[in-house]
């Protein structure tokens, strides 16, 4: 969808993109501050982020109670939700055009006027326990927290996180609240039709009753890497795995496209280097490498299941395809093929308001920065092999990585394919 961007600053201290979608029939909304659990006052609630993040549409200074004010957002099939993560919180609607300024104050009122009773405590903290306890059976949400820690992220488990929600209490919600969200600690992407209501858009924003406060920087860890970890669980039958090889900076977007062109000849498709020959060799149904970007450090990641008398098969396969990538023994047509693949996932990237606010709000949302979406063809044009595999040695070479399985294997298995990861 055609669309045209401005970066703002309100008076108040919070900082925004506007973007103007000419066809749009949605407006979608995202406000966004850096208050999630890594912000915690102290270990002891460390999960409190998550629980104020549940309480946020619940009793306000205009409705009694979270079935009210639902009742009254979604009349017109209106959308709200909320996330949290270590290091955010973020709101987030989508309604139709015609209703965009009643939604947008619902909004504002949800944010800025919340209750926080003890009653809707009670009740979203055995709504978080339920949340968490049902991920401790997803193993890849068991699986990534442990590996967090491996590489030295003061994170904790899964485990952990429930065992702090006894501890919290209303004073603890209203000190969170009161602390992250603050004019200064905002940032918002609003999408739709936006060029004849641009003034109405900022002045409800300016009226949002929150204190100045500060924009938080992001907590820093020393990082290091870490020998193989197992989280033995006796009922699986097969082994989760994840490992991550860590370059201490955040990378850029160009680095960011390299890389994703890496991945998808390494593990995108079904004729991919690694994916596509343990498939054709029926060594693993499901496995992915990717690239994250976290506030101070960047991840390449792989992960998959595996069974356990096919793990040092795949693991041999994977050892060998990554030397190569770190040999430089890429072809240009592997290139120039993902290239064309990656410059079609444009294409067909920004078909919906939701699909452009996603796109501009991950960097936006970690370091106040943006990239054109019509910038992409010409970033992808100039992916190059000695780029991919500069990026790759670098990741490689960093001396940060680790490795953690979920299964009821023995340790030794999970040594040795770690063995495999020397490269």
């Amino acid at each position: 969808m055609k669309h045209s961007i401005e970066e703002i600053e309100l008076k108040n201290g919070a900082k925004g993109l506007l973007i103007d979608i000419p066809a749009a029939s949605v407006m979608c909304t995202r406000v966004h501050f850096r208050g999630g659990m890594r912000y915690a006052k102290s270990p002891e609630v460390a999960e409190i982020a998550h629980v104020v993040e549940h309480l946020s549409f619940g009793a306000n200074s205009k409705y009694k109670d979270e079935q009210e004010y639902e009742s009254d957002f979604t009349k017109n099939g209106a959308y709200h939700n909320a996330w949290t993560s270590d290091f955010s919180v973020c709101y987030e609607t989508e309604c139709a055009d015609f209703e965009w300024e009643r939604i947008l104050n619902l909004k504002r009122i949800a944010i800025t006027s919340p209750k926080f009773s003890e009653e809707e405590l009670k009740s979203e903290k055995g709504n978080v326990r339920s949340e968490l306890t049902g991920y401790m059976n997803d193993y890849p949400r068991l699986l990534w927290p442990r590996l967090q820690q491996a590489i030295g992220e003061d994170v904790p488990s899964l485990r952990e996180r429930i065992n702090t929600l006894p501890n919290i209490e209303v004073k603890d919600v209203r000190e969170h609240y009161r602390r992250t969200h603050t004019a200064k600690n905002m940032r918002f992407v609003i999408a739709g039709k936006i060029k004849h209501r641009k003034k109405e858009i900022i002045k409800n924003l300016e009226e949002w009753e929150l204190k100045e406060g500060q924009r938080f920087e992001p907590p820093k860890d020393e990082l290091h890497s870490s020998k193989a970890v197992l989280i033995r669980r006796k009922d699986a039958n097969n082994l989760t795995f994840g490992f991550s090889l860590v370059t201490p900076r955040y990378i850029s977007i160009p680095e960011t496209y390299a890389m994703t062109a890496l991945n998808h000849i390494l593990c995108g498709t079904m004729s991919s280097k690694i994916f596509g020959e343990a498939r054709r060799r029926g060594l693993v149904y499901g496995m992915g490498s990717s690239t994250s970007l976290s506030l101070n450090y960047t991840s390449w990641d792989f992960d998959g299941e595996v069974n356990e008398d096919s793990a040092e098969d795949l693991f041999d396969l994977i050892q060998r395809e990554m030397t190569k990538v770190l040999n430089g023994e890429i072809s240009d047509e592997e290139i120039e093929a993902a290239k064309t693949y990656l410059l079609g996932r444009y294409q067909m990237g920004a078909q919906t308001v939701n699909q452009i606010v996603d796109y501009y709000s991950y960097n936006y949302f970690s370091n106040d920065t943006y990239n054109y979406y019509d910038n992409i063809p010409n970033i992808i044009s100039k992916i190059d092999k000695p780029t991919i595999v500069e990026l790759a040695r670098e990741f490689a070479g960093s001396g940060i990585k680790a490795f953690v399985a979920v299964g009821s294997c023995e340790k030794a298995l999970v040594n040795s394919l770690e063995d495999r990861l020397k490269f």
